[in-house]
């Protein structure tokens, strides 16, 4: 084993688009811990649809070798971490692994939101950072700028920055360097009782859960007998190893190492992130501190599109949350809809990972009804009620509700400033602070509803500042909103997948906007179709689908008018019959075509 001195655990962050999986890559190449003909780009992230849309979901571990200048070997545990605020949760567990940050920040765009708070999250565990200037080989590239940013923005040592290129491999050597002398060893007794963090785990169809973990205290071998001190269970361990892109079994690990334990358990759900590993004969005296628990701030309910394939559905849903522990979900039905799930998401672009994978990976077709966030309602009974679901809203009197409010910082170029709180103000949003970072980068704070970021408001902030600026949000509780509950009627009968929750102020544009959906997605029938929004009893917008006509005076050639009218009245006598008898047939592009939001040119 190698001695802890020479032992290094450290995580890449920074915001998203900055390269953190390309510096990976390099970083894997240059130990050469696999035949440069199966290096890939993106060789860490393991899903097609992190590859495809260029963005890390799931941390990735791995473990490289180094010889330093100083003619020793080196043993280099790192963590490559998602950027998107959605999936902040993974770089808070990745982080809790470590000793040291690399705090990535891109040379042509500077700090950015996301920067600042990974930044936070490191200074939380004490981490060590080392702030690191990527894409220095762009022509765009401004690094004396940057400096400053660094110096200013985060209160970071300029000189401390390592300048690279991950995609080149410029600086590579350098960091590496820098790595082993500014990075402290990880520190422990291999001789003490066994103390370890779960910081991951994922399921394997073959081996069972396989646990990630990081070793504070003690050490591990197979054959020993662990408990899990949360659930207080007992397995005993099969293997035990390292990440080298591809598992590699070890004798043992011990204080200090950062690897893989197999243990027989049988579901993820067993297995708590954040738990501590300790032996079952002879226990840690406590168990380590572990993370908060994930809340979701998104829910959906999602429906089969062939009410038949709900089992399917079912396998499919307990298969991905194997791997995807923050999915929180349960049973739902709907009339219009059938069976189905209300789940919980970590926001919009989790929902929509949770879809593509349900989509791609399970062949399951899905209809997903519009997002909601968790109100808060106070019923005449001094009843508190948590409601995420329409179809719980409770009708009649409603005494008090309240809304989840968020505080979002959004970083941008000085010129977009005007149409960014523009945007901010038409969602409701309270500047609480405005600040110039240097000549050319304003930060603005604002503390606006959750419920108004869900749909359009990242892409508006980018389409309006030229995808400059960036955004960054923490959710900080609950204030009194005035909510109520949209219907949509079809023919005078409510349709209970297409209600929504809803700030009063914003019904009536609302219901407009989806009832002018709908009707572009409803096929014309023979009668006239009235699609409504109502609050309560009262209608406050209407669409019509007008109906198709039948040509009935195609046979006449003339003669009597009395003839026309009589064919037209017997026309309109089995319109009104059909009316009495039609359902309409709702078909599932009506149900996206609502969550969509139109184009604003």
């Amino acid at each position: 084993m190698t001695d802890l001195q020479y032992k290094r655990n450290f995580c890449i962050t920074a915001h998203i688009d900055h390269g953190k999986s390309t510096l990976a890559d390099r970083l894997i190449q240059k130990a050469k811990i696999i035949e440069e003909r199966q290096m890939r780009s993106q060789i860490l992230d393991s899903m097609d649809i992190e590859r495809e849309r260029g963005i890390t979901i799931k941390s990735q571990a791995v473990t490289i070798p180094y010889r330093a200048k100083d003619g020793h070997d080196y043993e280099l545990n790192f963590v490559d971490t998602p950027g998107h605020v959605d999936f902040s949760y993974e770089v808070s567990r990745a982080i809790a692994s470590c000793e040291g940050a690399l705090l990535l920040i891109d040379a042509t765009q500077g700090v950015e939101s996301q920067t600042v708070s990974n930044l936070y999250l490191a200074m939380e565990h004490n981490l060590t950072v080392v702030p690191v200037i990527n894409k220095i080989d762009l022509a765009s590239a401004d690094v004396e700028s940057v400096k400053k940013q660094i110096e200013h923005d985060l209160g970071l040592e300029a000189r401390d920055a390592q300048l690279v290129s991950a995609k080149t491999g410029q600086g590579i050597d350098e960091l590496l360097e820098a790595i082993v002398t500014k990075f402290p060893p990880p520190h422990g007794d291999a001789a003490a009782p066994l103390q370890a963090l779960i910081f991951d785990c994922h399921y394997d169809e073959y081996r069972g859960v396989i646990v990630h973990i990081r070793i504070m205290e003690g050490r591990v071998k197979p054959g020993d007998i662990i408990r899990l001190m949360s659930s207080n269970t007992d397995y005993k361990v099969e293997q035990t190893g390292v990440f080298k892109i591809k598992y590699e079994e070890t004798e043992a690990l011990e204080a200090g190492d950062v690897g893989y334990i197999i243990a027989g358990i049988k579901t993820v759900s067993d297995v708590h992130v954040g738990d501590t590993v300790t032996f079952a004969a002879n226990p840690a005296a406590a168990p380590l501190p572990g993370f908060k628990d994930v809340k979701p701030v998104v829910f959906s309910s999602i429906y089969p599109i062939d009410s038949n394939d709900y089992e399917e559905l079912k396998e499919a849903m307990e298969k991905l949350k194997l791997n995807d522990a923050s999915l929180v979900y349960e049973k739902d039905s709907s009339l219009a809809l059938g069976n189905g799930f209300r789940c919980g998401f970590l926001g919009l672009l989790h929902l929509e990972i949770i879809q593509e994978r349900l989509e791609r990976d399970f062949n399951q077709a899905v209809i997903f009804t519009a997002p909601s966030v968790k109100y808060k309602v106070k019923t005449p009974g001094r009843e508190e009620l948590f409601v995420d679901n329409p179809a719980d809203y409770p009708e009649g009197k409603i005494e008090a509700s309240q809304e989840p409010f968020i505080k979002a910082s959004i970083i941008t170029p000085a010129e977009y400033i005007g149409p960014i709180m523009e945007l901010c103000r038409i969602k409701r949003g309270l500047q609480s602070n405005m600040q110039y970072l240097d000549e050319k980068r304003v930060e603005l704070t604002y503390e606006m509803p959750l419920a108004e970021v869900l749909f359009d408001f990242y892409d508006k902030l980018k389409s309006y500042s030229r995808g400059y600026a960036s955004f960054d949000y923490e959710v900080t509780g609950y204030r009194p909103t005035d909510l109520i509950k949209i219907d949509i009627l079809i023919n005078s009968k409510p349709v209970d997948a297409l209600a929504q929750l809803c700030y009063r102020p914003s019904a009536t544009e609302r219901a407009r906007t989806v009832c002018e959906r709908l009707k572009g997605e409803i096929a014309r029938q023979q009668f006239k179709v009235a699609i409504q929004g109502a609050v309560g009893g009262q209608i406050i917008a209407r669409e019509t689908v007008n109906p198709v006509r039948k040509d009935v005076l195609a046979k006449c050639y003339g003669g009597d008018v009395t003839r026309k009218r009589k064919l037209l009245e017997k026309q309109k006598a089995g319109k009104k019959r059909m009316l009495m008898a039609g359902n309409v047939e709702l078909p599932q592009s009506a149900f996206l075509a609502v969550l969509k939001e139109k184009n604003d040119g």
